[in-house]
C-alpha cells in the first residue's frame, strides 16, 4: 500500500521552507499531497489556481508529489483522498500552541486522522510567506527565500504601473 501524507497550507507563496518540509516528508512517505487551501480569510496575494499552478511548476520534477487545491474542511479533504496523516511544520515554539489547538479540533472531527510535525532545516526556520510578501512588496530581494519562479511571479505582482511607465 502506498503511504501518503497531506501537507496543507495556503502556500502564498511557496517558500524554500515549504520545499524543505516536502523533501523531509518524502524520506518518510511514498507520496506527499500538497493541499493548497483556498482560505480567502487570509486575503491571499495569488488566487488558488495561481498557487496550485505555481507549486506544480516548481515541483514538477518529482512524481511523488501531488498538488491539489481544496476549499472544504481539511479533515473532509483527507477523508476524500483516504489519507489518514497530515503534516504540519513547526518553525518555532510559538507555532506549537496554535497547532495543538488545531490537532484537538481535527481529532474531534475525526479521531482516525493523525497529525505529525516536522521541523525545517535551520536555514529555513525563519522563512514565512508573510515576511516574503512584505519584503517583496517593499522591493527587497527574496531570492534566498523562494524558488526563482516564485521570485519572478512576485516581481510581476509588485510592479507599480507608474514605475513601469516612466522607464
Amino acid at each position: 500500500m502506498l503511504k501518503s501524507i497531506i501537507y496543507p497550507g495556503s502556500f502564498d507563496p511557496l517558500t524554500k521552507g515549504h520545499i524543505d518540509l516536502i523533501q523531509r516528508a518524502l524520506k518518510l512517505f511514498d507520496c506527499v499531497v500538497v493541499a493548497v487551501a483556498e482560505n480567502t480569510e487570509k486575503k491571499p496575494l495569488f488566487s488558488l489556481q495561481e498557487r496550485v499552478q505555481l507549486i506544480k511548476e516548481v515541483l514538477k520534477g518529482d512524481s511523488r508529489i501531488e498538488v491539489q487545491g481544496f476549499s472544504n474542511l481539511l479533515i473532509d479533504f483527507a477523508k476524500q483522498l483516504k489519507i489518514p496523516v497530515i503534516l504540519r511544520g513547526l518553525r518555532r515554539v510559538s507555532d506549537f500552541e496554535y497547532e495543538y489547538q488545531l490537532i484537538g479540533m481535527n481529532r474531534h472531527l475525526d479521531p482516525d486522522i493523525e497529525t505529525i510535525f516536522l521541523l525545517p532545516g535551520e536555514d529555513c526556520a525563519y522563512i514565512s510567506s508573510t515576511f516574503v510578501k512584505e519584503v517583496a512588496a517593499l522591493g527587497g530581494d527574496v531570492s534566498v527565500f523562494v524558488p526563482p519562479l516564485v521570485v519572478k511571479k512576485l516581481k510581476k505582482h509588485f510592479i507599480l504601473p507608474s514605475a513601469s511607465k516612466s522607464k
